[in-house]
């Protein structure tokens, strides 16, 4: 079975239960058509870059999955008939990430010095 990955973007007035909802409906599709679900991951409540439907926001959902390729072919019908997802993309992929994903990670900046100490590094 190949391996794919599911990102969907839902309204922003869907309450959090209604999200879980929506992947829960997503993971009974691959899961009813022969597939298996490996992760899923909610990023939350995001502002989008321009917008969609009249929405600034949108809760974001990824679903790591591996089934047949048909399975991908329901998916997608079924989420596009839904009107609380305004957004969905799915890839094939060659392998899946260990631990969360790159969305799920804390990034780590360094502290900004001043601007005092960088003139006085220069005299």
């Amino acid at each position: 079975m190949a391996l794919y990955e599911h990102v969907f973007l839902a309204r922003q007035d869907l309450a959090q239960a209604q999200v879980d909802a929506l992947a829960a409906t997503a993971t009974s599709i691959i899961e009813d058509n022969g597939g298996k679900v490996l992760k899923t991951e909610t990023w939350g409540l995001r502002s989008l870059a321009y917008k969609i439907a009249k929405n600034r926001k949108a809760h974001y959902v990824m679903l790591e999955f591996s089934a047949p390729g048909p399975v991908v072919a329901e998916l997608e019908r079924q989420t596009q008939i839904n009107e609380d997802v305004i957004r969905y993309m799915t890839i094939k992929i060659e392998t899946h990430e260990s631990g969360p994903s790159v969305m799920m990670r804390k990034t780590e900046r360094k502290p900004r010095r001043d601007r005092d100490d960088d003139s006085s590094s220069e005299s």
